[in-house]
C-alpha cells in the first residue's frame, strides 16, 4: 500500500480545512447536518461540498460558458489526478480516488450548471425533476458512496433527498429567483393556476394562486422526503442522525414557507434557530425508532445515477463507516446547538455594521 508522504498529509489537511470554512459560511443548514455525521464521512463530504460550491458560484458570478469550460477542464484534472492547486479540487480530487466516485456524478452535475447557464425553463414536473436529479440527486448519491453504501435501493434514496431538497429550495427562492430573470417553477403549474409565466416575471408578484402553485411543489418534495426516511434505516448507524437531521431541517423550510402564507415572493423563509434545535434532537429520537421501508425504484429521472454508482468498483480495502453508541450522537447535536446559537450572535453583531454600508452605498 502507497503511503503519503507527512507533506502530503499536511497539504490535504489544510485543504480539508479551507473547505470547512467554505461550507461554514456557505450553508448553515448543511453545515449543520454534516456536524453529526462521524468525522469518517464529514471531511470527504466537506470536500464535496466545497467543490459544488464553488462550481456554482463560478457561474452564479456571471461566468457563464466560458466558467462552465474550465469547470469541465477542472473535472478532467481531478480524474486524471492532477488537480490544479485549489484548496476544494485538491480535496475533492482525493475523495474521488480513495472512494472510487464514477465520474458520471459530477459530470451531471455539471450539466445541471449548463442548463442554468443556457436559462432552461422546465414546463412539467418530471423535467424540473431532471434537473434537481442532476444538480442534488448527484451530490446525493455521492454521499451515499462516502457512507460506503452502494446498493441500488439506499442510493435511490438518497437520490430522492437530493432531489426534494432542491424541490425545496425553488419553492423558498421563487421572488429571489425572478429577481434574476429566472423561474424554475413547473410552467404547466403556472398555467393550470392561470398565471402566464412571461407577464408574471416580467412583474413577480406574490398571489394566492401562485401560492397555490409553490403549495403543489412542497407537496412533491414532501413525497420524496418520505421515500428518502424510508430508506435512511438502510445506512450505518452513525449516518442515520446526520440524514434524518438533514431531512428535518429542509422539510422544515417548505413548512416556513407554508406559515408565511405561501409568500417567498417578498420574503425568503428562514428556519429560526430554536426550531431548529428541536429538529435536531428529533433526529435522534427518529433513529431510534426508524425501521427499514418498502424497497421503492428509483425515480426515472434518477436511475442513471443509481446505475452508475451501484457498478462503480469497491477500492481495494474499503469498508462500512464505523458504528458509533447513539449518546455520541447526543453530545453531537449539543454541540451543533451551540453553533446555531454563535451564528445567530454574530449575526446580530454584524447587522449594525452590514446596515451602516447599506446607507453608505445608498447616499453615495
Amino acid at each position: 500500500m502507497q503511503m503519503q508522504s507527512s507533506e502530503s498529509v499536511r497539504s490535504t489537511a489544510a485543504h480539508r480545512a479551507d473547505c470547512t470554512e467554505l461550507l461554514r459560511g456557505g450553508s448553515r443548514t448543511f453545515y449543520a447536518a454534516s456536524m453529526v455525521l462521524p468525522r469518517v464521512v464529514r471531511e470527504p463530504a466537506t470536500a464535496l461540498y466545497a467543490f459544488c460550491r464553488l462550481a456554482d458560484d463560478a457561474i452564479d458570478l456571471g461566468g457563464g460558458m466560458p466558467a462552465l469550460a474550465q469547470l469541465r477542464e477542472r473535472l478532467d484534472r481531478i480524474y486524471c489526478g492532477r488537480p490544479y492547486s485549489i484548496a476544494a479540487d485538491c480535496a475533492f480530487a482525493d475523495v474521488v480516488e480513495r472512494y472510487s466516485i464514477p465520474r458520471t456524478l459530477p459530470e451531471a452535475l455539471l450539466e445541471g450548471i449548463e442548463w442554468d447557464v443556457e436559462g432552461r425553463r422546465y414546463e412539467t414536473l418530471e423535467q424540473l425533476r431532471a434537473y434537481a436529479a442532476r444538480v442534488a440527486g448527484s451530490v446525493g448519491a455521492m454521499m451515499s458512496i462516502l457512507m460506503g453504501a452502494r446498493e441500488a435501493p439506499v442510493l435511490a434514496r438518497a437520490c430522492d433527498l437530493g432531489v426534494a431538497m432542491q424541490l425545496t429550495n425553488i419553492a423558498r427562492d421563487v421572488g429571489e429567483d425572478a429577481r434574476g430573470g429566472r423561474i424554475y417553477l413547473p410552467l404547466q403549474y403556472m398555467r393550470e393556476a392561470g398565471i402566464d409565466p412571461d407577464a408574471w416575471l416580467a412583474r413577480p408578484v406574490f398571489s394566492a394562486a401562485l401560492g397555490a402553485v409553490t403549495q403543489r411543489l412542497l407537496v412533491e418534495a414532501d413525497v420524496l422526503y418520505l421515500r428518502a426516511g424510508a430508506g435512511v434505516a438502510n445506512l450505518p448507524l452513525s449516518c442515520q442522525p446526520g440524514m434524518h437531521a438533514a431531512r428535518l431541517l429542509y422539510a422544515e423550510i417548505g413548512r416556513e414557507v407554508e406559515r408565511r402564507g405561501l409568500d417567498s415572493v417578498s420574503r425568503r423563509a428562514v428556519v429560526p434557530v430554536s426550531r431548529k434545535a428541536w429538529l435536531l434532537a428529533g433526529a435522534l429520537m427518529t433513529t431510534l425508532v426508524s425501521r427499514a421501508g418498502e424497497v421503492l425504484p428509483s425515480l426515472p429521472e434518477t436511475r442513471y445515477l443509481v446505475d452508475a454508482a451501484a457498478a462503480a468498483p469497491l477500492r481495494s480495502g474499503e469498508t462500512l463507516v464505523e458504528a458509533i453508541p447513539w449518546w455520541n450522537f447526543a453530545d453531537r447535536v449539543i454541540w451543533v446547538l451551540q453553533l446555531f446559537e454563535q451564528l445567530e450572535q454574530r449575526d446580530r453583531r454584524m447587522r449594525p455594521q452590514l446596515q451602516a454600508v447599506s446607507e453608505g452605498v445608498n447616499t453615495a
